[in-house]
């Protein structure tokens, strides 16, 4: 765990709020000199607090309006399946996000499609490349809560 003190945390506040915010904008804001903000985000990128910084985009404005949620069950539970699984959900850029979980599922996938019919096309190529021993999936009807800032 990265030793972080108040400033170090108003920084980060800051920059996941806007991360385009200059050091100098971010230096004003709490009273600090821009080399001090530049030192600080420095050795948080180099501590791997700051892992990258992004641009958020607007899914509905390309055209990828659908959420589908898809929940994951393998009958195998060894390394060789989990590399060909790992390395299978890293090739398909429509899933965002990937997840081992406990309890009855082992994997929840979110993917990002246009349509319907462009998550049947993702289903049916993501199944050619992986055994599975059951799929659900479910459509996000409404996102109510979607944010990048992690509560620090």
């Amino acid at each position: 765990m990265a030793d972080l003190d108040e400033t170090d945390r108003n920084i980060l506040r800051l920059m996941q709020a806007d991360a385009s915010l200059s050091f100098d904008r971010i230096a004003k804001r709490l009273g600090l000199s821009k080399t001090a903000v530049w030192n600080r985000v420095q050795r948080m990128q180099r501590d791997g607090v700051i892992r990258r910084q992004v641009a958020i985009l607007d899914a509905d404005s390309l055209g990828i309006r659908e959420t589908v949620f898809v929940a994951v069950r393998t009958a195998q539970h060894n390394d060789a399946w989990l590399a060909r699984f790992t390395e299978v959900i890293a090739e398909m850029p429509e899933i965002v996000e990937a997840h081992r979980l406990t309890g009855e599922v082992d994997y929840l996938l979110k993917v990002r499609v246009d349509s319907t019919r462009d998550f049947d096309r993702f289903y049916k190529r993501m199944i050619e490349r992986i055994d599975l021993f059951n799929v659900t999936s479910s459509l996000s009807m409404e996102t109510i809560k979607e944010t990048t800032a992690l509560p620090i």
